[in-house]
């Protein structure tokens, strides 16, 4: 990893990340509920006695969101220490870890692995050789489950830009392409954007259904073609 990298990883939460350190619970219930809707339709098909990992699993709010909803065998890594220890004190099984180092003997392993807000902090030629490594740490049937910035999005700009650490920005057909050189088939995505979970949510899903019919209008008349994707960031589950 060079070394821009590797200095920020070793200040991420203290210097960069200062908003961890101040999660309430009311928002935590909040995210996880956001969660129901957007990741655990994608994760129906994993047992729930089966291994889960959890790529940059950062503090453990997705590790512990897997775990009260069924999943009994979820673990997690980061390169960052500060992270890890967050994770660690909520009761996470979570582990300061080298990515390439930890899968390439876990072969065969995970019947799921989770890449949330990840991938975008890798080179491309760095992600050639870790999608395979996911790929070979997957069982058959495994499913990956991504979750990375929207370089099509209509305001990708402030998560694409606002973290030093982000080196590659897919759109849908990029991150296919490279998925589907790992070996990756049934390849599928999905929006991020507000869940109806609420009142407030549902109202903002109406009215950003509204919006994106607008833009896709619009994108039609430009280019005669036109995404299904406009949030800022995008969810991608594929399987092996």
């Amino acid at each position: 990893m060079d070394d821009i990298r590797s200095q920020l990883y070793r200040q991420y939460v203290s210097r960069f990340k200062t908003d961890e350190l101040r999660r309430s619970e009311d928002w935590l219930r909040a995210y996880w509920s956001w969660c129901d809707h957007k990741y655990l339709p994608f994760l129906r098909s994993v047992p729930a006695d089966q291994p889960v990992l959890e790529l940059g699993c950062g503090p453990g709010y997705i590790l512990e969101f897997l775990s009260n909803r069924r999943f009994s065998r979820v673990e997690g890594i980061d390169i960052s220490k500060e992270q890890i220890a967050l994770a660690r004190q909520r009761g996470n099984n979570a582990t300061v870890a080298d990515v390439f180092r930890f899968l390439r003997p876990k072969k065969g392993r995970y019947a799921a692995i989770l890449a949330i807000d990840f991938v975008e902090h890798f080179s491309k030629s760095e992600l050639l050789l870790l999608f395979p490594l996911i790929f070979k740490a997957l069982r058959p049937g495994g499913i990956l489950l991504i979750q990375t910035p929207n370089g099509q999005g209509l305001f990708p700009g402030q998560v694409i830009h606002g973290d030093l650490t982000h080196l590659t920005i897919f759109a849908q057909d990029s991150l296919k392409h490279i998925l589907s050189l790992a070996g990756f088939r049934s390849i599928r995505f999905a929006e991020t954007g507000p869940a109806p979970d609420s009142f407030e949510g549902r109202l903002r899903t109406l009215l950003w259904k509204a919006i994106r019919a607008v833009i896709r209008i619009i994108r039609q008349i430009e280019a005669k073609n036109s995404s299904k994707l406009w949030t800022e960031s995008f969810i991608c589950a594929a399987e092996k």
